[in-house]
């Protein structure tokens, strides 16, 4: 991202704050911040004005309350796209709240309503049906379980779908259900994009997102402004989505993490079973190799009891954690670290622990509900 004092004229302005032009200037996005800039001369009467690049993020509320001075100076954004997400669980709500906030008309559906309709205050529109949330959508945003609950959402979408809709599965689905949603989007002549994402809660609530993608090159315009909505940066992985070659950079990805987690859990519960105080752990390896920001950070909820909100549950680490082993044995690797981990999140969910940040699995090293 370029700084304000790199872009020659401009003034940066803070993000999150609504942009004012100044007289004899207007305001628009640069090189990730809002700039003021000169404002150019008004274009004769029928001619195209000109427009704020998609995918500008400014916050729903301040965008109504200043939206007839912005459009009599010529500085609000014109250009929006209508997005579908299906499934506003921990991820999605905050996607969803990320792509409002850029400036598109944002309609939302989950299994449980309950959870989808907080998004109304951000200016979503939340559907009754799948069917409803898809209906005249330039792109939908899957965030669902798995892959056989994102297969499952979208059949129930098919009286609502168009073809040419571009189709983003941000679902952590699996490789070969990421083929069978592939043959699906083939089926109804949607754009299909393999777009999963790295990050918890804190980064998907910033828009912060690692989106990982796959898909045509041809279409990459038609989803950029939502991956640009709900992520830091994008990387591209290939030009078929049905390949999942985002899905597979994304289960390596997901190994690491959960593995880490584990070890996290492993170490705080042998610290306690010896009688080890853990700062005098984080002492002994402060600054070095074996230090991390991650094992601080796990290590903190778990010792804070801070395990809810999750942000990222227990329940989904045992699930992304099976389709990592499932990944492995297809392609002729044992993956012992991973298929133990499974097993523990697993034990924490059993213990009643499923909710809660995926560092509560740290109790499944105790036969009992642990307390500190």
């Amino acid at each position: 991202m370029l700084s304000a004092s790199s872009v020659k004229g401009l003034t940066a302005v803070p993000y999150g704050t609504w942009p004012r032009g100044r007289a004899g200037t207007r305001v628009r996005w640069q090189a990730g911040l809002w700039v003021r800039a000169p404002k150019a001369r008004r274009a004769p009467h029928g001619s195209a004005p000109g427009r704020t690049p998609v995918g500008t993020r400014r916050h729903t509320s301040q965008y109504r309350a200043d939206t007839s001075q912005h459009e009599a100076e010529g500085d609000v954004m014109t250009d929006q796209l209508t997005v579908s997400v299906l499934g506003t669980g921990i991820m999605g709500a905050a996607m969803a709240r990320n792509l409002a906030r850029a400036g598109h008309r944002v309609r939302v559906w989950n299994r449980s309503r309950g959870k989808a309709e907080p998004l109304a205050a951000d200016g979503a529109h939340v559907a009754d049906s799948p069917e409803e949330a898809v209906r005249g959508a330039d792109a939908i945003l899957t965030m669902l379980y798995d892959g056989p609950a994102a297969l499952d959402v979208m059949r129930r979408a098919v009286p609502g779908l168009r073809p040419g809709t571009v189709w983003a599965q941000s679902t952590t689905a699996g490789v070969d259900a990421v083929a069978d949603l592939a043959a699906f989007a083939h089926e109804h002549d949607l754009v299909f994009f393999d777009a999963p994402v790295l990050g918890t809660r804190q980064p998907a609530e910033a828009g912060q997102l690692l989106v990982l993608a796959a898909g045509p090159g041809a279409a990459r315009d038609k989803v950029a402004p939502v991956f640009d909505a709900v992520g830091s940066r994008t990387v591209w992985t290939g030009e078929d989505g049905a390949a999942g070659t985002a899905t597979r950079l994304k289960l390596v990805a997901n190994s690491w993490v959960l593995a880490a987690t584990n070890a996290v859990g492993e170490a705080l519960s042998l610290a306690k079973a010896l009688g080890v105080d853990p700062d005098g752990f984080f002492d002994a390896i402060a600054g070095g190799p074996l230090d991390m920001g991650y094992l601080r950070a796990k290590a903190a909820l778990i010792r804070d009891g801070a395990l809810t909100p999750a942000q990222f549950a227990v329940t989904t680490a045992e699930k992304d954690a099976r389709l990592i082993v499932e990944a492995g044995e297809a392609n002729g690797v044992r993956l012992d670290l991973a298929a133990a981990g499974a097993q523990r999140f697993a034990r924490a969910a059993a213990q009643g622990h499923g909710d809660e940040d995926m560092a509560a699995a740290y109790f499944a090293s105790f036969e009992e509900k642990a307390t500190d």
